[in-house]
């Protein structure tokens, strides 16, 4: 039987140079990532695959960029398309591809944009800014959206808020690509949730905070056309010893949805968590150190046997052998050398 091949894309802010995409091909078997192209966009802050994994899009200072992705995992620009507002920090599609959300960190502010059945981004069809103060400390004073995720029965669209401590919840209007808010998702003060992963049964929601270093574990239902999210656990991301002033960053299920992998700039970790799928619940399998500085993304390899972490300050690539099981974290061959990276995709080639 012929064997899955892979490559990943690696979103760069641009200092000085034009390339923000990088693409590797994957070698699964040693764990390690080759340099195949790179693609001149300003600054992606983050990237993301759309669900028929057909298109790519991008955050860039200009707004968003779309592209095909080709047979061989390169890409063919397609559009940008203005969010007629400061840059974004994340976006994400609906579970049809019909609708781009972009979160932004800067303003506030929730731009939703259609998608054309060619992959292309469309006209804005709806703006929704966040208001208010929340807990007035450095940075945490005022709306800051995160992350923008669907439910996976594509109803409701959940925005991390990390000024405002909380994610709110909005019901999607499919024909319109419009927002209604229906419901709150409140966090600890000063917890700051960052980002959002939801199950692919759609039954759970795990938020990761970056100031409290916890991920908080929802259960999520649809009751009497309303959505209801109960909370079942709060883990930590640390280890009971850290450095101090430690933010958590990354949040990323294993290809198998097993695992689920988190990371804290500061103490420099990474770690590891196994998932109930019964329950929901996280069982912490370790917290070990990623040989880098700002892992502000780390993800494990398809196979579940390697994983590497993007250390944003010392613009490397880390990678490990890992043994979720028995909590092993190894160093594995030679750092890779990159400017200010953001998040990893793996993308599976077909054929």
């Amino acid at each position: 039987m012929k064997k899955a091949k892979y490559i990943a894309y690696v979103s760069t802010y641009t200092r000085g140079d034009e390339h923000g995409i990088t693409i590797y091909d994957v070698d699964m078997a040693k764990g390690m990532l080759t340099l195949k192209d790179q693609v001149e966009i300003t600054n992606s802050s983050y990237i993301t695959i759309s669900h028929d994994s057909r298109f790519l899009y991008s955050i860039t200072d200009f707004g968003v960029e779309s592209y095909e992705i080709q047979p061989d995992g390169s890409l063919k620009v397609l559009n940008h398309a203005s969010i007629n507002g400061m840059r974004g920090c994340y976006l994400s599609t609906d579970y049809k591809d019909r609708y781009l959300f972009v979160a932004g960190y800067h303003d506030g502010k929730i731009t939703v944009l259609k998608l054309n059945a060619d992959g292309s981004v469309g006209q804005i069809t709806d703006e929704v800014y966040h208001k208010g103060l929340g807990s007035i400390a450095e940075r945490n004073f005022r709306p800051h959206v995160n992350c923008v995720k669907m439910t996976r029965d594509n109803l409701y669209l959940m925005a991390a808020d990390l000024g405002m401590d909380h994610t709110d919840v909005y019901r999607l209007d499919h024909t319109k690509g419009t927002l209604k808010h229906v419901d709150v998702i409140r966090s600890d003060i000063e917890s700051a949730p960052r980002h959002i992963k939801m199950t692919k049964d759609g039954k759970f929601v795990y938020i990761v905070h970056e100031l409290k270093n916890i991920i908080d574990v929802y259960s999520y239902r649809e009751e009497n056309g309303n959505p209801e999210f109960e909370k079942l656990q709060t883990i930590s991301t640390l280890n009971d010893y850290h450095a101090g002033g430690s933010a958590a960053s990354a949040l990323n299920f294993s290809a198998d949805e097993n695992y689920l992998i988190s990371s804290n700039a500061g103490d420099n970790s990474v770690v590891a968590y196994k998932i109930n799928h019964e329950t929901g619940e996280l069982s912490k399998l370790f917290c070990l150190p990623i040989s880098g500085d700002y892992p502000k993304d780390a993800a494990l390899f398809p196979d579940n046997k390697h994983l590497v972490s993007l250390n944003h300050e010392s613009n490397t690539l880390t990678f490990f052998t890992v043994d979720l099981e028995k909590g092993l974290l190894v160093m594995n061959g030679k750092e890779v050398s990159i400017e200010k990276p953001n998040c990893i995709i793996f993308h599976k080639l077909e054929g």
